[in-house]
Order: C-alpha cells, then structure tokens, then sequence
C-alpha cells in the first residue's frame, strides 16, 4: 500500500539529573562536594533514505522516542548520554507541527542528518555549585526535560511535470506511453489512487520524470473526495500538464473542465497556479478532422492569451505526443534547477528554566525552613522587594514554581518563618 501521509509521536530523551554526593574517603573528612553531572538525552533525527518512496512504515510504527541521559555519580562520575532515534524518511518528506500545521522541516534538499528535536540538557552535579559561603551544597541542578511532539510526515512526489485532469481523460495511457511507468488502466473512475511517477527518456540525455496524479474532481480543495491526498503532489512540480478529454467520449466539455480543476487549484494552494501550464486535449484519435479542428480552436482562443499552450494529442496511437514532450522540456530547462523547498515556519524548543534549589526543615528549629539554589538566588538577584510589584512578583514565583506546596508538605503552618538567602520572611495564609 502507498502511504503519502502519518501522524507519529516524537520525544527526545530527558537528561540526566546532576548528583549530589560528598567526598568521604580516608584522612579527608571533609573533601567537598564531587556529585557528577547527568548524562544528555538523546535527539530525535531525521535523515533521508533514496531507497525509500513511502511512509508505510510510519503507519506501523507511531512512536519515536529516544533515550533519556543517565543521573550523574558520586566522585565527579558523569552519567551516560541517552542514545538517538534516527527516523528514515523518502525524498520528498515535509514534516509539520501536528497542532498548528506549520512547516518544522522540509527535508527535500537535505543531505545530512537533521536534528529535529534535541535531547535535554544533562543537569549539573553539586560540585558546581560550592562557593566560599556555601561550601557543602546539598542540590544539584535536575536535567534539562524532553521534548515531545505529535507531527505529521507528508510525502509531496519530488517531479518536473504533474499531470492533472478529471478521472478517465486518458492521463495514465499517456504516462504508459511516454515513460516506463505501469498504471493500472481501465474504463472507470478513481482507478488510479497512488501518483505514479516515470521518467521519458527524449534521447540525447533530454529526459525528465512526470508524475500522474490521482483524478482530480470538484471540491477536492475542501477534502471531497480524496481531496488534500490528491493536492499535495501538485506543488512541488515545475509544469502542469492539463489533459482534458478533447474528444467528450463521456459528455464532458474540456472548457469546463480546465476551470474546474484551476479553481480546485487555486482554492487548495493559489502559488501553484502560477506555475507554467500545458493543455494536452486527448483522444483526438476519435474524431473527424472537422471535429478536431473546432475543438482545438476553442482551446486555444480561450487559454492561450493566458499563456496556457495547447497541444492536441493521441495517447492511444501517439499523435502529437513527440511535440508535446519537446515542449515540456523546453520550459523545465529554463525552470530554476533546485527542488522547491518549503520554508520552516516552526522551531520545536525544549529552553526551560531548570536551575536547582532545595527545601529543608531547620532540625534546630521546628519552626523555620530553609530554600536555597541558583533558582532563588537569581530570583531575588532581579527582585525589589521593597516595591508592592516586585513582592508581588516574588509571592506569585514561590507559588507557581510549587515552593509553597512542597513548604506546606514538610510540615509549614502559619506563622512558621522561610529563609531565602540572608532574608525572612513569615508565612501566613
């Protein structure tokens, strides 16, 4: 089965929490602090495989996690750095933030490795933190948390020339006859559901690849039908290659049909439209002269002072085919060389304020409890107390930050006292 779409789970790995331990060794009885620092989690990465033209085995397979770093050890130990995911994807892939749908990586023109989310930062041991007035710290900074995302992987067919046109104009005979693409082909609708991608081969090195995609039919930009499955493929095309049933062996006015699907186009994606566009008006083998003659001049005199060329073809015995094919090559050449890329227009992050503090109930004293850190120092280091807005700052931070609840868990009442680096403060409800 052709998969074109998934909805995965990724995680980066967690780093590992720094430690806190004391050096106790023989003949040093006091040796300081030597607790190590965590170990990195592991990325989450992506990387292209030229083997692959499918998302199948995102459809089962949903989560990508990689391995959270390992704690920090006592003697200045470091913990072990979390291994990565390396995701495999086809050429073509787009990967998107599942919730706003924005681009996180276009991995078309990718020829490296890329980290698409990074692994927390391992924490810092309490070796760190021993300064001349806190010479045995008891806290050690906690690793930096994973990241975790829901995206979506789209496969959006890497071609230089998409055909496009209702169900049952001909498209997937004439993909058989220029190239060595085999479509399934019958007389009825939807019968091609995948988009088939061959190379035509001009000789002389003049070559390039097309791509039938599945029928298009009215209302496909809203999701009828197969809607946005079918649309995808179409943008990163350099030409658009209209094929409309110039005979209406069903009944179907080619005039109509190419408004149809440019409406359908340009509701889905309006930059497409402005892509170079051919008419190929099919089944000519199945009129008259006289016949022929009137509906090509109906095409031209209504698309080609918009610039959209026709051509009248065979696909079944291959009139005008050759012209045709010389044509499109014409335009891919003067088309700029690199594959279109979307821009990112999001950036998966995981910057958070992890810096340690500890809680302590004095032993001495039932009645007072102690926090310190980095977090409270740096805290206080940019507070004015002695302002209504900055105690009210310093009120909201003990609160958010669960200071309060985890005060209140070792045994706080009212009226206890709380000791923040060299200041008080008395704790009422």
């Amino acid at each position: 089965m052709f998969a074109d779409y998934a909805k995965v789970f990724i995680r980066s790995g967690k780093g590992g929490d720094g430690h806190v331990s004391f050096r106790r060794e023989l003949y040093v009885p006091a040796g300081g602090p030597d607790g190590g620092d965590g170990g990195k989690g592991g990325d989450v990465i992506f990387v292209v495989d030229e083997g692959l033209n499918t998302l199948n085995d995102f459809r089962n397979v949903r989560k990508y996690c990689a391995q959270d770093g390992e704690e920090g050890g006592k003697k200045r130990q470091h913990g072990a750095n979390g291994a990565d995911i390396i995701c495999k994807v086809p050429p073509g892939t787009v990967i998107k933030d599942f919730e706003t749908g924005k681009v996180i990586m276009d991995m078309s023109n990718k020829k490296e490795p890329v980290v698409i989310l990074k692994g927390g930062r391992g924490g810092n041991g309490n070796m760190h933190y021993a300064t001349s007035t806190m010479q045995a710290p008891k806290y050690a900074q906690p690793g930096q948390p994973a990241t975790e995302l829901y995206v979506t992987l789209e496969l959006k067919v890497i071609a230089d020339v998409g055909l496009v046109g209702f169900p049952n104009v001909g498209k997937s005979t004439f993909l058989s006859s220029v190239t060595n693409a085999r479509p399934k082909i019958a007389n009825y609708h939807f019968t091609t559901l995948n988009p088939n991608l061959g190379v035509v081969d001009l000789g002389g090195g003049a070559g390039f690849v097309i791509a039938d995609i599945p029928g298009i039919i009215e209302g496909a930009s809203d999701g009828v039908g197969l809607g946005f499955k079918f649309l995808r493929h179409i943008e990163r095309t350099k030409v658009l290659l209209h094929v409309v049933d110039g005979a209406s062996v069903e009944g179907r006015d080619p005039i109509n049909d190419i408004h149809a699907i440019l409406d359908e186009l340009e509701k889905y994606n309006i930059d497409i439209t402005k892509k170079p566009m051919v008419i190929a008006a099919n089944k000519m083998d199945a009129m008259n002269e006289m016949e022929k003659e009137t509906v090509i001049d109906m095409l031209r005199e209504e698309f080609e002072p918009k610039g959209i060329k026709v051509f009248p073809i065979s696909a079944a015995t291959g009139e005008g085919v050759k012209d045709l094919l010389w044509h499109l090559h014409g335009i891919i050449k003067d088309a700029p060389k690199e594959i279109i890329e979307f821009e990112q227009e999001f950036v998966p992050t995981n910057d958070f304020d992890d810096e340690p503090y500890t809680i302590e109930h004095d032993p001495k004293d039932e009645h007072l409890f102690i926090v310190e850190g980095p977090k409270i120092e740096k805290m206080l280091g940019y507070t004015n107390l002695d302002s209504e807005k900055g105690f009210q700052f310093f009120q909201k931070f003990v609160k958010e930050n669960g200071i309060i609840d985890e005060l209140k868990e070792l045994g706080m009442v009212e009226g206890d006292t709380v000791r923040m680096s060299d200041l008080e403060f008395d704790y009422y409800e």
